[in-house]
């Protein structure tokens, strides 16, 4: 046939990177997999999603509507990709999850997913709460401490979520370092705390954000990279920017894996863009002096290909010791 004389088989799968995303799907609008996939896919990235609801759009609405995927039917999904021998992933991606048994039978899929590439990176964004509650069920915290952070590769907290698991609260840069520090211990090389309540150098229109990366010399001997990044605040709620940045970290990590701050730039930046190009149209939509609407601030995914593919930088990131 035209396909097997055209390119031998394990060229392509050589060649190729694929991502396993777990997460939400809406019909209109972006949160979940619909922040993930096209962003990925645009950085040449192949990706799986599976759904793990669908819903009519993201639940900031007025009204939304659909269907939420049990541990069952994900394990009957995983059990097709299984069948076919087509179970190969590089990345798993997961994000927000309300249900146990769900995450328990994520955590299952990615321990087997390990054993078949033990080269597989999972890059989990542990969705607790925020600013001091949580809005997930409280049973989904001993999971996420006990079973998933410990097969984590990537981690994306936000501050409430770090101090949450760790169980040490973070008032100064140094209680920042070591709270990661003890989430490298659980498991993770790397974590990035998205948002944090640390004063910024810059100013009170910015909010800081630290990431940690742990690399094995050749030799054996361990070693720590750890940079802060100061991003503009915004004025306005998004839904699917964590999705988004999950995501990016993803694909900048894989481009950059010795280099954290070149990773985190590029992510933050995609970000800046992002948002501030949904800022401006869902403020001339919304007309002067007026608040925009969830269905204006959706996310301007489509319309920042260009940025999501090489982001001129905008925040740099600087080295802590």
């Amino acid at each position: 046939s035209y396909a097997s004389s055209w390119v031998p088989y394990h060229y392509e799968s050589a060649m190729e990177c694929r991502v396993l995303s777990i997460q939400s799907h809406v019909v209109r609008g972006y949160v979940g997999n619909k922040s993930a996939s096209f962003p990925l896919q645009v950085l040449g990235f192949e990706v799986d999603s599976i759904n793990s609801v669908q819903f009519s759009n993201h639940t900031g609405y007025s009204h939304w509507k659909g269907q939420v995927l049990t541990a069952d039917e994900l394990h009957v999904l995983y059990e097709g990709i299984k069948l076919n021998n087509v179970h190969h992933y590089d990345y798993v991606l997961t994000g927000y999850t309300r249900d146990t048994s769900f995450l328990e039978m994520v955590v299952d899929i990615v321990q087997e997913l390990k054993r078949a590439n033990p080269n597989l990176v999972y890059v989990c964004d542990p969705v607790l709460g925020d600013h001091g509650s949580m809005y997930v069920p409280q049973n989904l915290y001993p999971v996420y401490k006990n079973k998933v952070v410990p097969v984590a590769d990537i981690i994306t907290p936000n501050q409430f979520e770090a101090e949450l698991l760790t169980g040490k609260n973070i008032s100064t840069e140094k209680d920042a370092v070591e709270v990661m520090d003890l989430l490298h211990a659980m498991g993770p090389d790397t974590v990035v705390i998205t948002s944090s309540d640390l004063p910024p150098r810059l100013g009170d229109r910015f909010l800081v954000s630290l990431g940690s990366q742990r690399h094995v010399r050749p030799d054996g001997s361990r070693t720590t990279q750890r940079v802060r990044i100061e991003v503009p605040k915004v004025d306005a709620v998004f839904v699917g920017t964590g999705d988004l940045f999950a995501a990016m970290l993803l694909a900048w990590t894989h481009h950059y894996p010795n280099d954290l701050k070149m990773a985190c730039e590029k992510t933050f930046s995609v970000m800046h863009h992002v948002i501030q190009r949904t800022i401006s149209y869902a403020h001339e939509l919304a007309g002067p002096g007026r608040r925009p609407s969830p269905p204006q601030l959706e996310l301007r995914m489509v319309q920042s290909k260009a940025d999501i593919e090489d982001p001129a930088i905008v925040t740099e990131a600087t080295v802590i010791s």
